[in-house]
């Protein structure tokens, strides 16, 4: 994931995720620059929630519970 979000914004330097493991689930924090945030939010939420999908479904397989978040 952390290669489709650094080819979404203009500064891919400034993308880094943090996995913090939380009762059962892991929590991916994602910073991107304050510049490429909306480039990550998308339009309406779209591309935040594409993400959140795609999270999901890779804990699916793994067989774990995943969460993204957007730090501000």
């Amino acid at each position: 994931m952390l290669e489709i979000v650094r080819r979404l914004v203009d500064d891919p330097g400034a993308v880094s995720i943090e996995e913090l493991e939380q009762s059962g689930e892991v929590l991916l924090r994602l910073t991107v620059a304050e510049a490429d945030r909306g480039k990550v939010i998308g339009r309406g939420g779209r591309i935040v929630r594409a993400l959140r999908t795609l999270v999901r479904a890779g804990g699916v397989r793994e067989g774990r519970h995943y969460l993204l978040e957007i730090v501000e």
